[in-house]
């Protein structure tokens, strides 16, 4: 995208995702060519305070329904989206994002597109949601689709279905699957520990780290490679903040989730997926 294309469009996006100034957005645009998670990058190596990017950020409104198999080892969250909180909030359309997840269930879907092509009631998903935008006049459509299998799997939908939270477990432990998953709702983890968060992930903010260091005149004169150092250690704060077992247990923040886990039976969480409207 160059400089020309960048719309006003383009600016309140981004506006929206990082909470950051016109200007500021549209230079951090501007200077990234368009690219929308590289302009994040640039305004967090500003020193800005911007959220990292979220793929759950791009629905605006609609319902997200979790839900598992009633043996608990199938989980799955769906978000139906719409254009007005006026439609999310109506109980018919809740209604009918409550369909498309039994629908998803019943027919053991695993992918977006085989949700699509599920049937329920006669007809296809897909057409059930050509049917309601119809009906409804606004452009609806089911944005997300997430699965977990896992021994035991809880779900939990906070808020007025504007989160839903799958957590897979090693063993059946319905109190302490929805106790993590109300942290995950919460504090939005990237990852179960620092072992699984992705590489990518972990030198996008090494390298955030590294900048702003670079714009301290504490930091003035030392090496690249100094600088890397301290970074790595720096990273520490970031996965104490970001991933699930280390953080700060939200119901006693006298212990980790990870002290709770083991507490609790030694628990482990085999994954999450949390999706978000907003």
């Amino acid at each position: 995208m160059s400089t020309a294309t960048i719309s006003a469009a383009d600016i309140n996006k981004l506006r929206q995702a990082t909470g950051a100034g016109m200007m500021d957005c549209r230079k951090a645009l501007t200077e990234t060519n368009g690219d929308f998670e590289a302009a994040i990058d640039w305004l967090r190596k500003q020193g800005q305070k911007v959220a990292a990017k979220r793929s759950d950020r791009e629905a605006k409104e609609g319902v997200v329904i979790a839900k598992t198999t009633a043996d608990n080892k199938t989980g799955i969250v769906v978000c139906v989206s719409c254009e007005t909180d006026f439609v999310s909030k109506n109980a018919d359309f809740v209604a009918f994002g409550q369909s498309i997840a039994d629908a998803a269930i019943a027919n053991n879907v695993k992918s977006l597109d085989e949700l699509n092509a599920a049937k329920a009631g006669g007809s296809t998903v897909a057409d059930l949601v050509n049917d309601k935008l119809a009906s409804i006049g606004e452009k609806i459509g089911i944005t997300k689709f997430e699965r977990i299998d896992a021994p035991y799997v809880a779900s939990y939908i906070h808020g007025a279905y504007r989160i839903g939270v799958l957590v897979g477990l090693s063993k059946e432990a319905a109190e302490v699957g929805k106790d993590v998953a109300m942290q995950i709702a919460a504090l939005n983890p990237v990852a179960v520990d620092a072992a699984s968060v992705p590489a990518s992930v972990i030198a996008r903010e090494k390298d955030i780290i590294v900048e702003l260091m670079k714009q301290d005149p504490k930091m003035a004169g030392k090496t690249d490679e100094m600088l890397a150092k301290i970074a790595e250690g720096k990273m520490g704060a970031f996965f104490k903040e970001q991933t699930l077992t280390a953080q700060a247990f939200v119901k006693d923040g006298s212990k980790s989730v990870g002290d709770y886990l083991k507490e609790s039976g030694d628990v482990k969480v085999t994954e999450f997926k949390r999706v978000a409207l907003g």
